[in-house]
């Protein structure tokens, strides 16, 4: 009798190249861009909740405040809009918990891709739907009487920054959503982190208004340096300065919580 042998399949690869985890990057945030024709509602945070704030605030808040809705709007919008986009970075940790626990990442770690792609996919996805968030709350600005002084280059300058500086604080999400048990509680932790930042800084009114001992923060709060560089780029004045804190800040954070939020991904997937 003759024995046959069959030879055993290879073993997957788990280390690829950098164009293979680029490649395969760029396909698993194509994945969460499509699904939103699929499935409209994930992208209801990122316009129901622009519109919302930006009616409230000049419409119920404007005429106290500054005197007047057009004088606050010029004033709020680029505030409001640092504000949406340091919110809208809840999305990443959310949609990240949701993967994890509904087991989409147990099935992405049979396939032969880098293990880091799902991960930074669902974060270049959630990252590229900010430009829908941006342009959504401008347009409503310029409909609302909101004006541009820095033509084209001073908006795009803008989007440049906030995207920036969005996926630098994605590394902070990703951390909750790695490590909550639920996406609800993603959104709990989250918003007592966010909502303390955004309302004790001068996105929505002057910093000499506020109390003395509250200023201080405001001064070196990165929301109100965001805030005014957007003003800066957006309205016209002082840029360079908040813009170079704003990118420190950034690079802090990425520097602290992306290795935070790696090796908790690690240790849950």
């Amino acid at each position: 009798m003759t024995a046959i042998t069959l030879d055993r399949p290879a073993p997957v690869a788990r280390r690829v190249s950098p164009a293979g985890w680029f490649r395969h990057t760029m396909t698993l945030a194509w994945r969460s861009l499509v699904q939103i024709r699929h499935n409209p509602m994930e992208l209801m945070d990122l316009s129901v909740q622009p519109i919302m704030f930006l009616l409230l605030f000049t419409y119920v808040f404007g005429g106290a405040i500054a005197g007047s809705t057009g004088d606050y709007l010029q004033f709020a919008l680029p505030g409001l809009i640092a504000q949406n986009m340091l919110f809208a970075t809840l999305s990443t940790g959310v949609g990240l918990n949701s993967d994890i626990t509904k087991g989409v990442f147990d099935r992405l770690r049979s396939l032969p891709i880098a293990r880091s792609a799902p991960l930074t996919g669902r974060i270049v996805a959630d990252t590229l739907k900010q430009v829908w968030a941006f342009g959504l709350f401008l347009g409503l600005g310029l409909v609302l009487g909101f004006r541009v002084h820095t033509g084209v280059a001073g908006v795009l300058g803008a989007l440049a920054l906030l995207l920036t500086f969005a996926l630098a604080m994605s590394w902070i999400s990703v951390l909750i959503g790695v490590i909550a048990s639920e996406p609800e509680k993603v959104q709990i932790f989250a918003f007592s982190i966010l909502m303390p930042i955004t309302f004790t800084s001068n996105a929505f009114v002057e910093t000499s208004t506020m109390p003395t001992w509250l200023q201080k923060w405001v001064d070196v709060n990165p929301v109100s340096h965001i805030a005014d560089a957007v003003r800066g780029l957006l309205t016209g004045g002082p840029v360079a300065g908040h813009a170079t804190i704003s990118l420190i800040w950034a690079l802090a954070l990425a520097v602290v919580f992306a290795p935070l939020a790696v090796r908790a991904f690690k240790n849950r997937v």
